[in-house]
């Protein structure tokens, strides 16, 4: 764990008891004007940015040796899709106004996004928690967001790079056009990355060890595949129902990048979607600020 261990120790103990921010408040050589505010602001965000870029390296690390991690990330979410198409050929889509396309590309981000990095960041914070990784990174300079937002990066780039790859797949083998709202679909993909990272944290937070880390993810993922239109477009089933699988925290994502190639979804819809999106990931935000567990469960 030595990799993962370097990116929260720089700092040392020096610097934010003795260090410059000391020097610079009693002689007043930083100045006190806009352009040192402004400059201690740049210098913040670099610092940030720094020190998440070097946990995040260090995870990439720990994630490439984990070869159960690698497979269930990487090749699942790319068969899965093959089952979705086989389905959706014996669909009557063309009056729900989609096609075997706009089923399959949702479909197809969902599963990496539920694989790639859902289930997989449930599996880092519990490892690193459990091997006492996360409390070290506390004792140095790294935030707890910082921490949090270094060991998700990997696994959310990872879940980007593969949305691109199988939407471009999906392009080319399904005949899909051009998306005519193409916003719609970076949005729903951009929070889905966002809202799968902070579900994994919660989940986490109530996962007692790495093996009970293969399990715990099951039920978001099984009702997200069932209800959120993987499997089956919400337009094919009953308004009643539909109504309920529309606030499941995956539907508002799929939606929308349904949306980004269909360009149907009127701007009620568009909005509903949205703030049922965001509301999710503000509500698994404040989970992992309350609950999130820093050490081994007793």
């Amino acid at each position: 764990m030595n990799e993962t261990e370097a990116p929260g120790r720089p700092a040392g103990t020096g610097t934010r008891g003795t260090g410059t921010r000391g020097t610079r408040g009693t002689t007043g050589s930083a100045g006190t004007g806009p352009r040192a505010s402004a400059g201690t602001g740049r210098a913040a965000a670099s610092t940030s940015l720094g020190r998440i870029g070097a946990l995040a390296r260090a995870e990439l690390t720990l994630l490439g040796r984990s070869k159960g991690t690698l497979v269930a990330a990487l090749f699942v979410p790319l068969v899965l899709p093959l089952s979705v198409r086989s389905a959706a050929t014996k669909m009557d889509l063309a009056e729900a106004g989609l096609s075997v396309g706009t089923v399959v590309l949702p479909a197809a981000v969902g599963f990496s996004l539920l694989f790639a990095v859902y289930s997989a960041l449930v599996g880092v914070f519990v490892v690193r928690r459990e091997e006492l990784v996360l409390k070290r990174l506390r004792t140095g300079e790294l935030r707890d967001a910082e921490i949090i937002a270094g060991s998700a990066l990997p696994a959310s780039l990872t879940g980007l790079a593969q949305c691109l790859l199988l939407t471009a797949a999906c392009s080319l083998l399904l005949d899909l056009p051009a998306p005519p709202a193409p916003h719609l679909a970076v949005a729903g993909l951009l929070l889905g990355l966002v809202l799968c990272a902070a579900l994994a944290a919660v989940t986490a937070s109530h996962t007692r060890t790495g093996e009970s880390a293969q399990v715990t993810p099951m039920p978001l993922m099984i009702v997200s595949m069932m209800g959120s239109g993987m499997f089956v477009p919400l337009e094919l089933l009953p308004d009643r129902l539909a109504s309920v699988c529309e606030l499941l925290p995956l539907t508002p994502v799929l939606t929308l990048v349904r949306a980004g190639w269909t360009g149907a979804l009127p701007a009620g819809e568009t909005l509903a979607a949205l703030a049922t999106a965001v509301a999710w990931t503000a509500l698994a935000v404040f989970a992992v600020r309350r609950w999130f567990r820093w050490e081994p469960r007793r």
